[in-house]
């Protein structure tokens, strides 16, 4: 029955692997996107690893990875945990908190842009002054609205992750908990979390591997500003090629994501130890 897998494998083969060598062969070639390729060995490595934009763009991407990570991850726990009930409303907003994750991320950045224009957003329509900020000319601030955007588009497909994974949960040990006396606090602390372990671990992998990839929904909020405040890897990956047509540099940018992707997924996938592939109902 091993040739049931073969379709699989011949489709990440072809959409996975080959692209993936070919870029890493780009990396070592001259190329402006149109013309001739030509093989220039380490120079493209060289000149993006000598770059002293590259640690400030490695520095805003573990930013906004980290970051989003703080704020999705509580969020997406506790909205998975309040739409696991059985009631039909919570059905209801289920459906209502995935919408964000079917809309565009450049749509999305657009209703953003202009909400958030301090001349004709929602500050001066509402007349709160506190909201008429200038959110993307400053730095820190853009920042802030690049992870409040990404937090806000991706949280619900990370709540129906905890959604699936609360619902695995036995409600005979939530029956028990009751019987010991266990307030509902109790009750998510020591049966809901350790029990969403390995949901957690698959979530944050998602999330933290996902933020490397955040190129368009940057690049129309902000386009890297103020400055280089929001230049993130992938931004940079993009400018690099599809701006100023240098293949090589930006095929190099590209491999370093996929060798940093992979290290921090598989860094996350240890701190499940041994058995972090068994099912998180053990014990139960």
């Amino acid at each position: 029955m091993a040739w049931l897998v073969l379709p699989a494998l011949l489709f990440f083969t072809v959409f996975g692997i080959v692209p993936l060598v070919g870029v890493f062969a780009l990396s070592f070639t001259s190329w402006d996107g149109i013309g001739p390729v030509t093989f220039s060995g380490l120079d493209s490595w060289t000149s993006v690893l000598s770059d002293p934009g590259l640690p400030h763009a490695l520095l805003v991407t573990f930013l906004i990875m980290a970051l989003s990570w703080l704020v999705q991850t509580p969020i997406s726990l506790l909205i998975g945990v309040f739409i696991a009930g059985n009631q039909r409303y919570r059905a209801l907003l289920a459906v209502l908190y995935f919408v964000p994750l079917l809309l565009s991320s450049a749509a999305i950045a657009i209703v953003y842009k202009a909400l958030l224009d301090p001349n004709f957003g929602i500050g001066a329509g509402l007349g709160l002054d506190f909201l008429n900020q200038n959110w993307l000319g400053r730095p820190w601030l853009a920042l802030g609205v690049v992870v409040f955007v990404v937090s806000w588009q991706f949280v619900p497909f990370h709540s129906l992750i905890y959604q699936g994974g609360v619902r695995q949960i036995p409600a005979s040990m939530y029956e028990a908990a009751q019987l010991d006396g266990a307030g509902r606090i109790k009750q998510f602390f020591h049966i809901t979390v350790p029990q969403l372990k390995y949901t957690i671990i698959t979530s944050s992998t998602l999330m933290v591997v996902g933020s490397l990839t955040f190129f368009d929904l940057i690049f129309v909020l902000t386009q890297g500003g103020p400055g280089d405040a929001t230049r993130s890897l992938a931004l940079d990956m993009y400018l690099r090629g599809f701006r100023a047509s240098l293949m090589g540099p930006a095929s190099a940018i590209a491999v370093i994501l996929v060798v940093v992707g992979l290290v921090l997924a598989l860094l996350l996938q240890r701190l499940g130890g041994k058995d972090a592939n068994t099912s998180q109902l053990e014990g139960a």
